[in-house]
């Protein structure tokens, strides 16, 4: 047919509508509302039955069941897989696109008589494959279910191409991508965490050892403790001078990383370091493996500086696994049946899924992808393989035409709630040597990035039908990023997902188990997790998730730098602040106490705020009101023993230790200019 009739075909297209669209590429051809009918009349022809015509009807109806079972088929996949509301229109331009340039492609390449209609045809098998790809909450409804589990339907998953080539039981190392001899490398982090065997006499002991501690001084981070319930600490400091090669990279780390950090380097550090001096710091406590409580992670300052710290340790693990796996894989292969034994081959958990990153918002997990890209790509002219990320950058970007027109916010909030702020979603990343596969099943990604909430629809609650949480047994990394806004979510979805981290799984999941490392197998999987957890702000419900849930036999390392004036100071207006302490026996009736005093005509705060900059500011906003009269306002703030992190953000830690032990009650403060 050549060019014409890819272009005849690209213009028939154009004039359908959206539905009649969907139908084509559902079922092969055009409704029949739609068909082109002559004006003139068709007079009705009455037609004798032959004897035969039963047994004729019969064998046209067994020549013709094949093609209506597969249109059936494919109607009832649809009917499973998609939503009772229509596709999203960035979606259907995305496939429609896709047709006409696959049309386009094949006559360039020398011509091609497949008809767009059959295209279409072969394409609607394919269609299931997006949305069993995704586990993505606002997916289709058995969607919703546990994604990638083995009771799902053949039909729902028929992304057998790239299933084939992200898995990791068929895949084999290549040969171009090195001897792997970092993996062989003795002195290898990764190697010494996750070949170290602890003994049944350990794991009991954790139970009733104290917990060791030790304080260091780093010269960015400031005040480290270092702490284990194992029986041996080790502590570092860190070296002025760092190599990358010194880190133990895997290709291609050690030449993207250099580009990718680029924009943060400037100045003399950007030909001597590949790191900043914050960066330095944080990557060698990540790369040790021991569990990291940053809590000065803010979105205005180093936000994005943090993020690509860790996004680089995220990779540099996943290509690792993923490199000892493929590796074994060829040694299985050249090895004869029966030789060898089957331990010096156990690589890696009960099920797939390695690293699991949780982001407040979508705008969040698409930077997160696009480091990822980034770290594989660099500047290297060959572009990695990204399927599906059409379709991510239409569901996790923004449109910039959305945000209301002179709408002024803070920078602190333009800052957080950038991009696509929709905090329900969860999604799956397979990274295979220069490929990524996005919406992938869980259970067959090495990455999951999602939200609390998102979570918390999968994993579910006692005595729901539908609830998985399998795929988090065999988490190696955890990362809790801007902890701080989830106290302003629903820090109870943070809480269920810890409980349910590192649980033996309830299925096999087609697991090898021969493979299966045996600290896995023991269920000692949360003893060999790391969990870095980042916010900005001490507080003691973040405090307490650490220090409760983190027991990394590597240790702990957290950041506690006192604050040493407080937000108070910020205060601008001449105003009397009013500190009234309330003595409670627990924290449950401080909240009932709070509410017992009245009578208060200026600013009251019933509880200090997570945030202490927010005091300060809102001291300040009693300025707005002065019209030239007398200032007489008054600030009342109630607070008890429980609210110590929070009262030495907002007086300073000597101010705040003096009120918490001072056996008055009432102190006052005087800000601002006489």
């Amino acid at each position: 047919m050549g060019k014409r009739g890819s272009r005849s075909q690209s213009q028939l297209l154009n004039t359908l509508t959206k539905k009649q669209k969907k139908h084509l590429r559902d079922f092969g051809e055009e409704h029949p509302f739609y068909d082109r009918v002559s004006r003139k009349e068709a007079k009705p022809q009455i037609c004798q039955l032959s004897e035969s015509s039963d047994s004729s009807d019969s064998e046209s109806d067994s020549e013709s069941e094949p093609e209506q079972v597969s249109g059936y088929h494919r109607l009832l996949a649809t009917l499973k897989n998609v939503s009772e509301e229509e596709e999203e229109d960035e979606e259907e331009e995305e496939e429609e696109d896709s047709i006409v340039d696959d049309a386009e492609m094949n006559d360039e390449d020398g011509g091609s008589n497949v008809s767009v209609e059959e295209e279409m045809a072969a394409e609607s098998t394919e269609s299931p494959e997006n949305v069993a790809l995704s586990a993505d909450p606002e997916g289709k409804e058995d969607g919703e279910g546990p994604p990638g589990t083995s009771q799902t339907s053949p039909e729902e998953f028929t992304d057998a191409k790239h299933e084939s080539l992200f898995s990791l039981e068929t895949n084999f190392l290549e040969k171009e991508s090195g001897d792997n001899s970092s993996l062989k490398a003795s002195q290898d982090p990764f190697l010494q965490h996750v070949n170290k065997e602890l003994k049944e006499k350990e794991i009991q002991a954790v139970a009733t050892n104290p917990k060791t501690t030790h304080e260091l001084e780093w010269p960015i981070l400031g005040q480290l403790f270092f702490s284990s319930k194992f029986q041996k600490l080790e502590t570092f400091k860190p070296p002025k001078d760092i190599d990358l090669k010194s880190l133990h990279l895997q290709k291609p780390l050690e030449s993207t990383w250099t580009k990718t950090n680029s924009q943060f380097l400037s100045g003399p550090q950007k030909s001597s370091s590949p790191f900043t001096p914050l960066q330095k710091e944080l990557f060698l406590i990540m790369n040790s493996y021991r569990d990291l409580f940053y809590p000065e992670r803010t979105a205005l300052k180093n936000g994005e500086e943090i993020r690509h710290v860790y996004c680089l340790h995220v990779i540099n693990h996943i290509l690792k696994a993923n490199a000892q796996v493929l590796g074994n894989n060829s040694r299985r292969r050249s090895q004869k049946f029966g030789v060898g034994d089957d331990d010096d081959f156990r690589d890696q958990g009960l099920t797939r899924p390695k690293v699991l990153i949780v982001v407040p918002f979508r705008e969040a997990a698409l930077r997160v992808v696009q480091l990822f890209i980034s770290l594989l790509e660099g500047d290297s002219k060959k572009k990695i393989i990204v399927s599906n990320k059409k379709r991510f950058q239409g569901e996790y970007g923004s449109d910039p035409e959305e945000r209301p027109p002179n709408l002024k916010r803070p920078e602190d909030y333009e800052a957080v709630f950038v991009g696509n702020i929709d905090d329900h979603f969860r999604i799956g990343v397979a990274i295979l040597q220069r490929s990524i596969r996005l919406y992938a099943p869980f259970y067959s990604s090495d990455i999951l990035i999602a939200s609390p909430l998102g979570l918390r629809t999968i994993i579910g609650g006692e005595g729901e039908k539908k609830r998985d949480f399998d795929f988090l047994s065999s988490i190696e990394l955890l990362i809790i990023d801007q902890a701080d806004i989830y106290l302003m979510q629903n820090w109870e979805h943070v809480l269920h997902l810890m409980n349910h981290m590192n649980l033996l799984p309830l299925d096999s999941h087609g697991v090898d188990f021969s493979r299966v490392r045996m600290w896995s197998l023991n269920n000692w999987s949360k003893y060999y997790r790391q969990t870095l957890l980042f916010g900005a702000l001490q507080d003691a419900q973040i405090n307490s998730v650490f220090n409760k849930y983190c027991v990394n036999m590597q240790g702990q390392v957290a950041v506690r730098n006192v604050p040493m004036t407080g937000s108070i100071s910020h205060v601008l207006v001449q105003l009397p602040h009013v500190f009234q302490r309330m003595e409670a026996e627990n924290l449950a009736s401080v909240i009932d106490a709070r509410y017992t005093i009245k009578g208060i005509r200026n600013l009251i705060f019933y509880e200090l705020p997570t945030y202490p900059h927010f005091y300060s500011e809102i001291c300040n906003m009693l300025r707005a009101t002065n019209r030239g009269e007398e200032a007489t306002w008054t600030c009342t703030v109630l607070y008890s023993k429980y609210d110590a992190q929070r009262l030495a953000a907002v007086v300073g830690v000597e101010r705040a230790a003096q009120m918490l032990q001072s056996n008055k009650n009432v102190h006052l403060f005087i800000t601002g200019e006489k």
